[in-house]
């Protein structure tokens, strides 16, 4: 499964990196040279997205390599540090995007209405719906963070476009003011889902807990042992998608070693089933 999870993860971040150069080519050539504010947001946009499908590209290249004598539990977390990276490169072009859009609202606008621009608006919202729902798919099997990013890049731009395209086809009616509003609208929701991405990242690497409703499976699996007196504790540290998980149970103190860690093991294989769950840790205490 972990195999299948790390190829359609790539293969997703190239079909993005592919799509995306495409749509940066045509954004830019028409959006300069029709002086659309929206337009040249969306590029900018696009050029982000290029860097977005590169880096789930190399995380995802990296987080596959299977656990050595370095990295005793894999190299999951990669997910996360390039997640990181492509949260802040999101935020840097929010920035900028925000502040080139306020400056043509105060300044005016000197946008040329042209068929081009409604053409490229169309072909953008075909190829990045194409790409959301595909993304999309792989993401609910594998729940990996970096697909989960990408997606919402591909989700954004569908959004995003269709108010840039709204902008253009009010232009046409001499209404210009709302292209630099598009444009300013574009680059906060750029800069609001950055920081979403940034902090979940930020979370998992500064060792988030597992979930509630994955703790709580936990516990139900650990009571349906009736050897076992007392949950002592119950700790997990993140590695990519998963949880290391590690639990004190406390025991009779008359049953031999034997049984007192052949019923660990068992409680260790069961939780280990869990979906979120990586490796089951139990120490065991005599009461």
């Amino acid at each position: 499964m972990n195999e299948d999870r790390f190829i359609l993860t790539k293969r997703a971040g190239i079909l993005g990196v592919i799509g995306n150069i495409f749509l940066l080519i045509i954004k830019a050539i028409i959006g300069f040279t029709f002086k659309s504010q929206a337009m040249i947001a969306d590029a900018f946009n696009s050029a982000g997205d290029i860097f977005a499908s590169l880096m789930t590209f190399i995380g995802n290249r990296i987080a596959s390599e299977p656990n050595d004598e370095d990295h005793n539990f894999g190299h999951g977390k990669a997910e996360y540090i390039f997640s990181m990276f492509i949260a802040i490169s999101m935020i840097f072009i929010a920035g900028k995007l925000f502040y080139d859009a306020v400056c043509t609202l105060i300044l005016g606008s000197t946008l040329q209405f042209s068929w081009f621009l409604i053409l490229v608006c169309i072909i953008t919202i075909i190829t990045k719906l194409a790409l959301f729902l595909y993304t999309k798919y792989i993401y609910k099997q594998y729940n990996n963070i970096l697909l989960k990013s990408n997606m919402k890049d591909h989700r954004n731009d569908c959004v995003l476009t269709t108010f840039t395209l709204i902008s253009i086809i009010l232009s046409a009616y001499q209404i210009y003011w709302f292209d630099s509003i598009v444009g300013i609208g574009i680059s906060l929701w750029i800069g609001y889902t950055g920081i979403t991405i940034l902090l979940e990242s930020y979370n998992v690497l500064m060792d988030i807990s597992i979930d509630e409703k994955t703790r709580d499976l936990i516990l139900d699996i650990i009571n349906s042992f009736k050897d076992v007196k007392k949950i002592d504790s119950i700790s997990s540290s993140p590695v990519g998608a998963q949880h290391i998980v590690f639990i004190t149970i406390c025991l009779d103190g008359n049953l031999s070693t034997f049984d007192s860690h052949s019923l660990a093991n068992t409680i260790e294989e069961s939780v280990s089933l869990l979906d979120n769950v990586y490796k089951t840790i139990i120490h065991v205490e005599p009461i």
